[in-house]
């Protein structure tokens, strides 16, 4: 199956080669209920759009899909990062199940595929940290089901645009149901976002021949989308558009720039990463069009959200506390709206915390299909809340992070059950306890007034982790330094 399915990938490649959109499979579809198109944009913030209280960006084209659809107040990210949660996002699992729990590393940052062929297993850290850390995977495993797979064995035309992130070629999407990448491969950011999309020290994307110099990748992602919606206008297809913006390095038109420049600015105020937040929204914005001109809006299910909060410097998550990589609510709280017409009322808000590995299991049940029954899959189906129905049977939401970033964040794990939400640190101050409905910046720590939540919770975390096996920090015999100056803000 893996052999045809590569096959196909380098058929579909071939026909984009030839400068057509063809099927890559000759078979006639199925008939489905519905297109599906999933929208996860890198590094986006939960207050960076219009709909969610931004008066400096302008987000015309998301605020109108949200008007048409619903917007969760309490949808979250996977991860802190990025490829634990595009990894589960593709397979509705938590990471910590996958063994994708940090950013994954490309090669041009030195990473390499083992000699073993295998990822990594042996404990990592230096000298100067307390704990060793479980190594993170190189790619997510092969034998994970993914929603292209799925997908494309209902007779779906399935595409990927963007970033991936999830490993070397052997990994990339083509290799995990996608018929059809343009610019999925290793990297979590561009060389340059302006064709040829490279820079003196690394080439450009492997997966995206240069086309027009001086475009603009945002552009170029949506222009490709376009035509693939065009093509496929007979459906059944599932596009993955995963811009690379607005990930740094900031980069964005010169004129949209100048706009930003000329705007008073509020607590977001960075010209340039408005500049790309714009170019995101103006190819929301073609696509959508496409839809309408093409009379699939009503057919078409359309997610969008981000794969972690947005990053502290290019933008400000207040009144969240903290950003990317944070286990705070800036880090790990993302925007999320999802339209799908007859089914979603049009401008409603839904507060129920929501995770990103609930894409998974939603998608099939929108479609009519059935997530994988040989593995556990940890997301919920959301489709209930999106008719205006009861909330998914679900405890908790669980983070689990088992590494260092930067000089203070050290490894920890979260849950959120209810209003309380209850970070847990291998390193340092071991718990802190937040009522996020009164305390939606997290200032006012409650472990110490609540002893019997932080024992509640922390027994629940406990058994979720062992029941993922999740991989845990271990102390370091190595460790030599009495105090390595590592705080637990930010």
């Amino acid at each position: 199956m893996k052999l045809i399915r590569g096959l196909l990938a380098i058929l579909a490649l071939l026909v984009l080669a030839a400068g057509g959109w063809a099927r890559a499979r000759e078979d006639p579809p199925r008939s489905a209920p519905l297109n599906v198109i999933l929208i996860l944009v890198d590094d986006l913030g939960w207050t960076d759009l219009g709909c969610c209280g931004s008066t400096y960006y302008e987000t015309p084209s998301i605020d109108r899909l949200a008007s048409q659809g619903m917007r969760f107040t309490n949808a979250y990210a996977a991860c802190a990062v990025c490829s634990p949660t595009r990894a589960a996002v593709m397979t509705g699992r938590y990471p910590a199940r996958l063994g994708v729990t940090d950013w994954i590393r490309a090669r041009f940052q030195g990473s390499t595929v083992p000699p073993d062929g295998k990822n990594p297993t042996d404990y990592v850290g230096g000298r100067n940290r307390r704990l060793l850390c479980p190594p993170n995977a190189l790619w997510m495993e092969s034998e994970e089901v993914t929603i292209a797979e799925l997908l494309n064995d209902a007779d779906y035309t399935t595409c990927h645009i963007g970033k991936w992130h999830l490993g070397f070629d052997d990994w990339y999407p083509d290799r995990q149901g996608f018929d059809v990448n343009i610019g999925g491969c290793d990297m979590g950011h561009p060389p340059s976002y302006f064709d040829p999309y490279a820079n003196p020290r690394h080439g450009g994307i492997p997966t995206l021949a240069p086309r027009r110099e001086g475009e603009y990748l945002t552009d170029r992602e949506a222009d490709e989308a376009v035509r693939f919606v065009r093509a496929q206008a007979d459906g059944p297809f599932f596009l993955y558009w995963a811009p690379y913006a607005v990930h740094t390095p900031l980069q964005a038109k010169a004129e949209l720039i100048a706009k930003y420049e000329a705007k008073e600015p509020t607590q977001h105020k960075n010209a340039k990463y408005a500049a790309m937040i714009e170019s995101v929204d103006d190819g929301v914005g073609r696509i959508m069009r496409t839809l309408d001109e093409r009379g699939l809006t009503g057919k078409t299910l359309v997610i969008f959200s981000s794969d972690n909060g947005g990053l502290l410097g290019p933008t400000n998550n207040a009144p969240l506390r903290s950003g990317k990589g944070y286990p705070y609510e800036g880090g790990i709280r993302v925007p999320l709206i999802v339209r799908w017409p007859g089914n979603t009322p049009a401008g409603s808000t839904c507060d129920e915390p929501v995770s990103s590995v609930d894409f998974l299991p939603t998608i099939c049940e929108a479609a009519g299909l059935s997530p994988p029954e040989d593995r556990a899959i940890d997301g919920v189906s959301l489709v209930s809340l999106l008719r205006g129905g009861a909330s998914p049977d679900r405890e908790a939401i669980f983070w689990h992070f088992p590494h260092y970033r930067g000089r203070n964040v050290v490894p920890y794990s979260i849950i959120r059950a209810d209003d309380w939400k209850l970070i847990r640190r291998y390193e340092g101050k071991t718990h802190e306890l937040f009522n996020l409905r009164r305390d939606l910046s997290e200032r006012n720590d409650r472990s110490a007034q609540k002893p019997e939540t932080v024992e509640a919770l922390s027994a629940k975390l406990d058994a979720w982790l062992e029941s993922v096996g999740a991989r845990l920090p271990r102390p370091n015999p190595a460790w030599e330094s009495e105090d390595d100056g590592r705080a637990t803000g930010e």
